[in-house]
């Protein structure tokens, strides 16, 4: 008989999403953080990569200049949404790869301030747990996941 269970969430499958609960985070490989980040003006503002003296300059200036550096992966100018860039595995620039803790948690954005309550699966996260090694005797170690 084949079992229904699934490990983990995979992000392109919304239908492996688990209901959210904020214990979850503290066991989680922040799966979250290798989804695209829409931000706006004043999220770039907050995070100190934009000037606020910068904020009468035309939007897609900034966007132009924050692509060059690497910050931002691309803008619409219809919804003055700037996309941020993401390194070759998929992690938010700004998440630790040892700790997988957000480096700006106090000044991250809204959009990661409002997930997993908006989002792809509003109310739902890809929660992936880490895995954690255990001394089991003094030779031997086991892999177990959260």
């Amino acid at each position: 008989m084949k079992s229904n269970l699934i490990a983990a969430a995979e992000i392109d499958r919304l239908d492996t999403w688990a209901k959210y609960s904020a214990p979850m985070c503290g066991s989680c490989v922040s799966s979250c953080c290798t989804l695209p980040v829409e931000v706006k003006i004043k999220d770039l503002i907050r995070i100190g990569i934009v000037d606020e003296f910068e904020r009468g300059e035309p939007a897609k200036n900034i966007a132009k200049r924050l692509q060059k550096e690497g910050i931002v992966e691309r803008y619409s100018q219809k919804t003055e949404i700037f996309t941020l860039q993401r390194m070759s595995n998929n992690d938010c620039l700004y998440l630790d790869r040892k700790s997988r803790l957000c480096t700006i948690y106090e000044k991250r954005p809204d959009t990661c301030r409002n997930h997993p309550k908006i989002g792809p699966r509003p109310g739902y996260c890809a929660y992936k747990p880490k895995e954690i090694v255990r001394e089991t005797s003094a030779s031997r170690r086991t892999l177990e996941k959260f």
